[in-house]
């Protein structure tokens, strides 16, 4: 099982998901003679899921049933544990782009925290690239090159545990992009241009501070970076209901043109439209933003090496 290449049949030592509803899953690592409890019931492992294909519906003891999925980097994005605070499929998607990375480009990265776009790094520069990503606490380092051994992608990924501010990225000259999640990325500026390679490699670093932008933006500035530019996502959702609308009673041509011969200072000869009791309604789809919306996650700055 690997996050990059599709296997059809579960197998003993894979990460599956566990699909409930779309606002329910989890992960699980497949293990002979291994058990999963759910509301549903519990999933034996080795009559349950080992042989099984992915996206197979399995049928729990209590008789409800779940769908187990085949893991990828959005679904895992949704499903990690978490060791920090990580980016979400909104900021991926547009750092990736940004980045202009590809299948082969080589990327830095710091810190590697909980995996969340490292594993999405890895899908898009599989499968010659490489990402060279760099944690500065040793337990979470470790813990990454556990997870990425699980998930079959340790031979596209190279994890360091040091200070990419004292120490950078161990690499000199060769990376097309450099991505900085840390609390003082302006300190790590001169190391990320020291990695990328000699002319147009890109940088982008995430903050959620305002004042962080401003420091990094200036440190970008004095190393020559160009095409500075920050922005900010933000996802807004739309819910389609049918709603009920009354229909307008404009009255009739005939009405109108005899309106102006009426007494206009006779109560009887006003009416109001709504209050016509033939009068119906209609029915119809309609999309709605939700009352409440995922707010600020952090500023993305990029930049081009000159």
């Amino acid at each position: 099982m690997s996050f990059i290449e599709y296997g059809d049949t579960i197998k003993d030592g894979d990460t599956a998901i566990v699909f409930l509803g779309h606002e329910s899953m989890f992960p699980v690592k497949v293990q002979h003679g291994s058990v999963t409890q759910t509301k549903y019931g519990v999933i034996r492992h080795s009559t349950d899921l080992i042989g099984k294909k992915y996206g197979s519906k399995v049928t729990c003891s209590k008789g409800g049933w779940v769908f187990i999925l085949h893991p990828t980097p959005e679904l895992w994005t949704v499903n990690l544990p978490h060791r920090t605070q990580i980016l979400y499929s909104t900021d991926i998607s547009v750092i990736t782009m940004m980045l202009e990375l590809k299948p082969g480009s080589i990327v830095c990265e710091s810190g590697t925290g909980s995996g969340s776009l490292s594993h999405a790094l890895i899908r898009t520069v599989a499968p010659t690239g490489h990402l060279y990503t760099v944690e500065f606490h040793q337990q979470r380092a470790e813990k990454a090159r556990e997870e990425f051994r699980e998930h079959g992608v340790e031979h596209l990924v190279t994890v360091t545990n040091q200070d990419v501010c004292q120490s950078g990225f161990g690499v000199s000259g060769v990376a097309d992009a450099v991505f900085l999640d840390i609390p003082s990325p302006w300190e790590a500026i001169g190391h990320a241009k020291a990695a990328l390679k000699a002319e147009g490699g890109r940088i982008c670093s995430f903050s959620p501070c305002i004042e962080q932008v401003q420091r990094t933006c200036l440190a970008m500035e004095e190393h020559g970076f160009t095409e500075i530019n920050t922005l900010e996502i933000l996802l807004r959702v739309y819910n389609v209901r049918t709603i009920s609308l009354q229909i307008p009673d404009l009255g009739k041509a005939s009405e109108d043109n005899s309106s102006f011969g009426s007494d206009s200072s006779n109560p009887s000869s006003q009416g109001s439209p709504g209050n016509n009791p033939q009068q119906g309604t209609v029915q119809f789809k309609s999309a709605v933003p939700l009352r409440e919306m995922v707010g600020h996650t952090g500023y993305l700055t990029f930049a081009t090496k000159s």
